[in-house]
């Protein structure tokens, strides 16, 4: 299975380096010298890709992949998605920790088996993480914390919400 591991945000100097948006929770792992990703351009196509070298910068992280040499081609990557394996991800040991591709696509119900709706992704904001659930035909973000979010059982394919009240009204 493929998982977004980030996404590019603009070219960053003269040297083909690129600022990326960081949307994984190892990219010490990801980003790793001789990593490999894939590139989702905009116009559907792609392109794999060779971590040279990553490093933090401004809230982002900049990277330089073996394959881009220049800013003309960096810039032909703007926007683009940065796609990894996750057969490649270790386990994690901790029981409340997730990877996001486990949660995407897991019901939402509430503790009374009432489904709501589904995971669409995970939205890692300054603030915390949230979870993007579709509910009656729109998109509500539901703060992944235990008090709302109270289990999550990615073999039964759901997660539990105890919503306060008005958190999934239109």
């Amino acid at each position: 299975m493929d998982v977004v591991v980030g996404r590019i945000a603009k070219a960053h100097g003269i040297r083909g380096e690129l600022a990326v948006d960081v949307r994984t929770d190892s990219p010490e792992q990801r980003f790793a010298v001789g990593s490999a990703v894939t590139t989702k351009l905009r116009d559907g196509s792609s392109r794999d890709l060779t971590i040279a070298a990553a490093r933090e910068h401004s809230g982002r992280l900049l990277v330089r992949f073996e394959e881009v040499l220049t800013r003309d081609v960096a810039e032909t990557l703007r926007g683009a998605l940065l796609i990894a394996d996750t057969s490649t991800l270790p386990p994690t040991e901790d029981p409340d920790e997730f990877y996001d591709h486990e949660l995407e696509g897991l019901r939402a119900e509430l503790a009374d088996g009432t489904v709501v709706g589904k995971v669409l992704e995970i939205v890692h904001s300054p603030a915390g993480e949230l979870l993007s659930i579709e509910h009656d035909g729109r998109e509500v973000l539901v703060p992944f914390v235990k008090a709302i979010v109270p289990a999550v059982d990615v073999a039964g394919g759901r997660v539990v919400l105890d919503p306060p009240e008005g958190l999934l009204d239109a």
